[in-house]
């Protein structure tokens, strides 16, 4: 009887340190997944601001972009208009020229004619 009361007073001391251990072994198992769950949080938090930077930056570029696209479509349009002016000017420079020409022969005839020179001489030239 003695033994078996020493056996069962072991296997009581045996299961109570079973019990600590396990116990011991769950506490630490709680703190590391509250650390990692405190972790996880944090990490969400940050990366929700990180993305929510990232949205107003991206919403920023895109106004940025329109923008400029309606510049560079405004050039676009006055470099079609000045190309236009600058094509007219070039087809029409000699005709603008030679009236121009006339004009400053009809000038110079006029002032001829005010100055006393003889009509005639310029109806034989």
């Amino acid at each position: 009887i003695q033994q078996i009361i020493s056996d069962a007073k072991a296997m009581e001391a045996e299961a109570i340190r079973s019990e600590e251990d396990a116990q011991k072994a769950y506490e630490d198992f709680v703190k590391e997944t509250n650390a990692s769950v405190e972790s996880k949080s944090k990490d969400i938090v940050n990366k929700s601001e990180e993305k929510a930077v990232a949205e107003g930056d991206l919403v920023q570029a895109k106004e940025s972009k329109e923008g400029v696209m309606l510049e560079l479509e405004q050039l676009s349009n006055y470099n079609a208009e000045l190309h236009q002016s600058c094509d007219f000017v070039l087809k029409n420079f000699d005709l603008r020229q030679t009236a121009r020409d006339e004009e400053v022969e009809a000038l110079r005839q006029a002032k001829a004619i005010l100055s006393g020179a003889k009509f005639e001489e310029f109806l034989q030239g």
